[in-house]
């Protein structure tokens, strides 16, 4: 069997890694760019579990195997990877889900590798890798909500995005829906430091300790506090429509909700603008509002000589693309 260790993995490109576990798990935390072929299903999974543990080891192992050739053999008619393809497969902990995934898989005419610890492994290396990353360099985009600079981390690289991973906006009316689990938040960052050189000058936009439910790694968070900080502007029709943009399509029930979550730090005067407005579908006066009455009283500017006015976008990114940082 070709076992492969979490540092060589992480050093070594492979067409397809597959993750073992059942939906659920994968659901729940996964490696990035790995694909779900169960060998268990999600109900599979704990009733075999629960027979290994309390009746019979002896019946569990045989109906276990049952239930993997038949998931294996139902998911391989639609697996279409071509011959010699470099393929890493991986369960919880490196034991019989991927070894039977293994074992078929190495039958066929592709070059096949399991993860040694399996999944457990690759969250040790995490957790592990982000108290001790070496990166230093960072450029931090601030500024006002609806400046644009989650454009423009979108031509800068190397760029963190870390709302798009978090799939929030990073304030309260920033829901985008279903966030991903604080895990796999943890395993995206990661894994993308892990592959950027520590030496390249990473461009990344200035957030609260949270986004969302997310917690932001500590280590990342404080090199945020220290890098260069670049602050963004933009006049105020722009970021409207940034706004309505973003949150644009927001319904009834969320609005309401998230206005009250803000209700203590504003003015009752314009808590009751914003439902009147909303409710006569005004949502350009509804931004405009919320930028001026509740986004811009707070924010929290910090001092930096590097201003950007992001009225162009391309513009924009060509003046930072410019600048000369020193991090020492």
């Amino acid at each position: 069997m070709s076992l492969i260790k979490i540092n060589e993995f992480l050093n070594t490109e492979f067409d397809y890694v597959l993750d073992a576990r059942s939906p659920g798990e994968f659901e729940e935390s996964h490696i990035p760019g790995a694909q779900n072929f169960y060998v268990l299903n999600n109900e599979e999974h704990a009733y075999i579990g629960e027979m290994y543990k309390n009746r019979s080891k002896v019946q569990a192992k045989k109906e276990g195997v049952c239930f993997m050739l038949e998931n294996i053999s139902k998911q391989l008619k639609n697996f279409n990877a071509p011959p010699g393809s470099r393929i890493l497969v991986y369960c919880a902990r490196g034991g019989k889900r991927s070894t039977a995934l293994y074992t078929i898989f190495s039958q066929l005419d592709y070059r096949v590798y399991k993860l040694e610890g399996g999944y457990k492994a690759f969250r040790k290396w995490v957790v592990e890798y982000l108290q001790s990353f070496p990166h230093k360099k960072f450029a931090v985009l601030r500024g006002n909500s609806g400046c644009g600079k989650s454009e423009l981390l979108n031509y800068l690289s190397p760029s963190l995005d870390l709302e798009k991973l978090a799939n929030h906006y990073g304030s309260i009316f920033g829901n985008r829906g279903t966030q991903p689990s604080q895990k796999q938040f943890e395993n995206e960052i990661a894994v993308f430091l892990y592959k950027t050189d520590p030496e390249k000058t990473i461009f990344i936009e200035a957030e609260s300790p949270k986004i969302g439910k997310l917690i932001i790694p500590k280590r990342l968070h404080k090199r945020m506090q220290e890098g260069i900080q670049i602050e963004i502007t933009a006049n105020l029709k722009n970021r409207v429509e940034r706004i309505l943009k973003y949150y644009g399509d927001i319904d009834e029930k969320d609005f309401l909700n998230n206005l009250e979550k803000i209700r203590p730090f504003i003015s009752k005067k314009v808590y009751e603008n914003l439902k009147d407005e909303f409710y006569k579908g005004n949502l350009r006066k509804v931004a405009e509002i919320l930028l001026l009455d509740y986004y811009d009283k707070t924010y929290k500017k910090k001092q930096t000589s590097i201003i950007i006015k992001n009225d162009n976008l391309l513009e924009s990114v060509e003046k930072i693309k410019s600048l000369k940082f020193n991090f020492d």
